[in-house]
């Protein structure tokens, strides 16, 4: 990694490493330079690596004493001008949720990463799971959109963190990086490309004079402007309150409407830029797969078995979960008669493939629970709906 302090990020090359590795390297790469956290099974690690690599790049690192002071701290240090970072799993991250709500209502722009385990409650602490795919979305009261990402490998725990920071800078919006047991814990090659082939979104400041400054002031995207760091001179206000473009609190439900549209609609209308997806599709096929996360990994050792049992399988896999790519599922649903879901829960993001499916095809749920599934397992759901 090289020595000098406030200069030990990762040099390019080839390394052995595991998912929380690559993240909390991944994060140190696209700039963060705050983390706050509470240890927590299967995200302590990247807690334990960004608690040593923090101060060897100048950051900064907090141990909360829960995983709500852990996010509180992680906005404190945004609004102070850094790009900040927490991780934890399901308990923890049911924890965050109220300040999360406030990260979406005040435009903060921050990271979660939540490596999930089997619950509900303490549940099975080491076992892999998918179960909070729903609370990413829809765990903070209120309406508000954000945007989540499911990494399936190490290699794209490295670039899918950066990828999350720079979707936070660029939209000002709370990015989660959906992540499971799995994935956190697997061990694999992950390459760093060159820092001049890497895009980094770095936070400018706002291009108006202090005295002109709207901390809320949308722009043509309903994007407002980059936050200056508290104390550089910029005047304003934040609050959770519904507020005007001076961040001032209102009462009118005609206005908190029109923010909470703008909120939402910052996301949904640039999802081009935000959708990310991995997809087999061919004219021949009757059934689809659509799957995220490290399942999918599973689900295209299926498709392969299949292939050499001369049955063809499309297949769809979710990198970006929220906002929820619609048109793309339809798209697979209008080619197939069949879709199955694979997922390490009780049956989550079927739903909404569902909805998106808009009855074209049946959508079929194949449901696993604190365990992940054996190629076969999929295969022989695939032999059902030849």
């Amino acid at each position: 990694m090289g020595s000098g302090f406030k200069d030990i990020v990762l040099e390019s090359g080839i390394y052995f490493m595991s998912g929380n590795e690559a993240c909390a390297e991944g994060a140190i790469t696209a700039g963060c330079r705050f983390f706050a956290g509470y240890p927590i099974t299967p995200a302590t690690e990247i807690m334990e690596i960004m608690a040593r690599r923090m101060p060897e790049v100048g950051g900064g690192f907090l141990q909360c004493e829960d995983e709500i002071s852990s996010i509180a701290a992680v906005i404190g240090a945004v609004l102070a001008g850094a790009k900040g970072m927490t991780a934890t799993s399901g308990p923890g991250f049911s924890l965050m949720q109220e300040n999360l709500g406030l990260a979406v209502m005040c435009e903060i722009p921050c990271v979660l990463v939540d490596c999930q385990r089997a619950g509900p409650s303490t549940g099975l602490p080491t076992r892999v799971s998918q179960g909070d795919v729903m609370q990413a979305l829809w765990g903070k009261h209120g309406d508000g959109m954000i945007v989540a990402l499911a990494p399936s490998s190490p290699q794209e725990m490295f670039d899918l963190t950066i990828r999350a920071f720079n979707i936070a800078e660029a939209f000002r919006v709370p990015v989660i990086i959906l992540a499971d047991e799995e994935v956190a814990h697997t061990r694999e090659r992950v390459e760093v490309p060159e820092r001049d082939e890497l895009k980094i979104v770095t936070r400018r400041d706002p291009r108006v004079s202090k005295k002109e400054f709207l901390p809320f002031k949308a722009d043509e995207r309903g994007v407002p402007p980059p936050l200056p760091p508290l104390g550089g001179g910029y005047h304003f206000h934040f609050t959770g309150l519904s507020h005007d473009e001076k961040g001032y609190p209102i009462d009118d439900p005609k206005k908190h409407l029109d923010l909470v549209k703008r909120l939402r609609d910052k996301i949904v209308n640039n999802s081009r830029e935000l959708t990310f997806l991995e997809k087999q599709v061919t004219d021949n096929s009757k059934i689809a797969i659509v799957s995220l996360g490290s399942v999918s990994r599973v689900a295209l050792k299926a498709i392969v078995e299949a292939k050499k049992e001369g049955i063809i399988v499309d297949y769809l896999r979710l990198i970006t979960v929220w906002p929820f790519p619609y048109d793309e599922v339809l798209k697979v649903a209008e080619g197939v008669d069949y879709i199955l879901v694979p997922e390490l829960n009780a049956g989550q993001i079927i739903h909404t493939v569902a909805e998106a499916a808009k009855g074209k095809a049946e959508v079929i749920p194949i449901m696993g629970i604190a365990r992940q599934f054996k190629p076969k397992e999929i295969l022989d759901e695939i032999k059902k709906y030849v």
